[in-house]
């Protein structure tokens, strides 16, 4: 997983005097929760449907309720070992700069999520994947790490599938103005995040 800065906050770089700047705002960690653990589960659903094959498998051979049990017992496991995986994120070193409390200055190059005047951490365009939508505001994905060099086979394969979206949310409310918010939107368009308006014909 890739994080905007693996060392938190630091001097930041200067944005660009035109550039927008937002007021302050905190992604709360239940907030990202929710978010990630419906993300994570509407797209993973069938996963779960593994171990409770694995479970129950046994029973053409050997019938019996047991292997049942174990189906559910095992599905139970993976739900749990996932959703703490999702939730693990808030608590790592590295993720804390998503959750401070922060307000954004952004422009053509990069995004700057200032903690302080001095204290700021860079975000280049090139480090976010995607963008959506959301109902109250704007979803920024970071792009996911690579898998490390030494991890082969069925690791590397369990490393890339089981990995957990890092989010910015920005909301709309913490913009200045519409027209703040239409830049913003022109810039994301702009980077290919979100996809091209279409024209009424």
């Amino acid at each position: 997983m890739q994080q905007p800065n693996q060392r938190g906050m630091r001097q930041a770089q200067q944005p660009s005097p035109l550039a927008i700047r937002t007021k302050k705002t905190q992604l709360d960690t239940n907030t990202y929760t929710r978010l990630a653990m419906a993300q994570v589960w509407k797209k993973e659903w069938w996963y779960a449907l593994i171990p409770f094959a694995v479970g129950v498998l046994p029973a053409l051979i050997w019938p019996s309720w047991w292997w049942l049990a174990l189906g559910v017992v095992l599905t139970v496991l993976y739900v749990l070992l996932r959703s703490a995986q999702i939730t693990g994120v808030t608590q790592m070193e590295q993720s804390k700069p998503l959750f401070e409390r922060v307000n954004y200055e952004i422009d053509n190059r990069q995004l700057i999520a200032r903690l302080n005047e001095k204290q700021g951490m860079n975000i280049g365009w090139e480090m976010i994947g995607r963008a959506r939508l959301a109902p109250d505001g704007y979803m920024l994905y970071l792009k996911q790490g690579e898998a490390p060099q030494e991890l082969a086979g069925w690791r590397r394969w369990v490393a890339r599938t089981f990995d957990v979206p890092v989010f910015m949310l920005l909301p709309t409310r913490i913009f200045n103005s519409p027209n703040d918010i239409k830049l913003f939107e022109a810039i994301l368009r702009r980077k290919n995040l979100l996809p091209a308006e279409t024209k009424a014909a």
